[in-house]
């Protein structure tokens, strides 16, 4: 059961594509992470299980069919300050007008079209190399950051230009990259303190090469099947996550933050987390 009174901050940190392919390549780093609190390889992505539907249902906690957004969207126009389905970064405002959130997005689109504007967010969109150093430097200067969001893109782009899934070496290898990165970012936390007292939150948001080799959109399970999970106080070493879609990920973030979750979320609080 998280233990929302010893919980500081959130970390989000993901990574775009990687489905649950991490069982079919090196990845020490989260393998370990994860064996420390709650996990699962079947987590359900969104459908269409595409990128600005999948992040923009784990941020704002709502189906596709309600935040609207898609990759079009989501490169075009900014999330509207005034809809209905806040993303977990406006509830955090709302409750902390002062708390320091930060964004980290090798995807564009996340930090301009899908988080919102005009909310004081620290917002940084580099290459995956580039932005995980300065992820480094944020939080070396920033011990007091309340939420704290990551996308690593790599994956996504491997499979997209050599093919998703465990036949697919160079893929594999982007996942695996990634994993390296995702350890200099939970070093980092750990370095400086942090991990005692926060909620860090490990995904990715689709797979891919169900109907298509080299792209994700379908309910084939290879695009549906994602990673997900979460090391933090009171979650026990082991444990299983069973029945849980991505949305949920906001619901668990702001569980774990003390914010009270809108009614019209969809987002629901797994068994493991309490209530």
């Amino acid at each position: 059961m998280i233990n929302g009174n010893s919980i500081q901050r959130v970390f989000i940190l993901g990574m775009d594509g990687a489905g649950n392919f991490i069982q079919h390549t090196d990845t020490p780093i989260i393998d370990a992470f994860l064996k420390k609190g709650a996990s699962t390889l079947t987590a359900q992505a969104q459908s269409p299980t595409i990128s600005a539907e999948c992040w923009g249902s784990i941020l704002h906690g709502v189906t596709p069919e309600k935040h609207q957004l898609n990759n079009e969207v989501a490169a075009t126009t900014t999330f509207p300050s005034d809809s209905p389905y806040p993303s977990i970064f406006r509830l955090a405002r709302e409750a902390w007008p002062e708390a320091k959130l930060a964004a980290f997005s090798s995807w564009r689109p996340i930090n301009s079209g899908i988080i919102e504007e005009d909310l004081g967010i620290h917002k940084e969109s580099l290459p995956d190399e580039e932005l995980v150093g300065a992820i480094e430097n944020y939080l070396e200067h920033n011990l007091d950051v309340k939420l704290l969001f990551m996308q690593l893109d790599e994956p996504d782009a491997a499979g997209h230009k050599f093919g998703y899934g465990p036949d697919s070496k160079l893929y594999l290898e982007a996942i695996s990259k990634n994993d390296g990165l995702f350890g200099r970012v939970l070093g980092t936390i750990e370095k400086l303190g942090l991990l005692e007292d926060s909620l860090v939150i490990l995904l990715t948001d689709h797979g891919g090469g169900g109907d298509n080799k080299y792209s994700h959109g379908s309910d084939h399970p290879m695009d549906k099947n994602v990673f997900w999970g979460c090391v933090g106080p009171g979650i026990e070493p082991g444990t299983e996550v069973p029945g849980l879609y991505i949305v949920d990920t906001a619901a668990v973030a702001a569980h774990a933050l003390g914010l009270g979750l809108p009614e019209n979320w969809d987002a629901k609080l797994p068994s493991f987390v309490g209530k």
